[in-house]
């Protein structure tokens, strides 16, 4: 499986294009739709379409990730795992109590509530991560 176009513009939607390096509520140096890592320098500047090839790149390594977790198993559970990964990481994911409510075959109340606890950044509860879990849930069960 591969992300779909649904969740690549969902992803651009929530991301927001920021063409300059800046630091995210967590405090962790951001360019173009979310990207972070070690590539990312304070003055940064890139073009529109580079952002797109980074989100393309960030995009591939949560879907490789989400593949080997070996749990999605609709185009929907597979894309709202991959927006996850891509906001919070693959490790975290791997070690959440939303895996493991997924693999012991929780219900959708249940996997439901576990999306809506990863609505926090920097210590604050962000109001764009409750909509993008709220999504993310919707999304899994489609």
């Amino acid at each position: 499986m591969e992300a779909s176009e649904i969740l690549i513009e969902k992803l651009k939607e929530f991301e927001g294009l920021r063409l300059d390096a800046y630091k995210d509520v967590a405090g962790v140096m951001t360019i173009g739709y979310g990207h972070t890592g070690s590539d990312v320098c304070k003055g940064d500047h890139i073009s529109a379409y580079y952002a797109t090839e980074l989100l393309k790149d960030d995009v591939g390594e949560c879907e490789a990730a989400v593949r080997r977790l070996r749990v999605a198993r609709t185009q929907g559970q597979f894309d709202a795992l991959v927006s996850l990964a891509f906001n919070i990481g693959a490790e975290r994911l791997q070690g959440s109590t939303l895996l493991k409510v997924i693999r012991e075959g929780g219900s959708k109340a249940q996997i439901t509530r576990e999306f809506k606890q990863w609505v926090y950044a920097g210590g604050q509860k962000l109001s764009g991560l409750e909509r993008r879990r709220e999504w993310e849930a919707k999304r899994f069960f489609e």
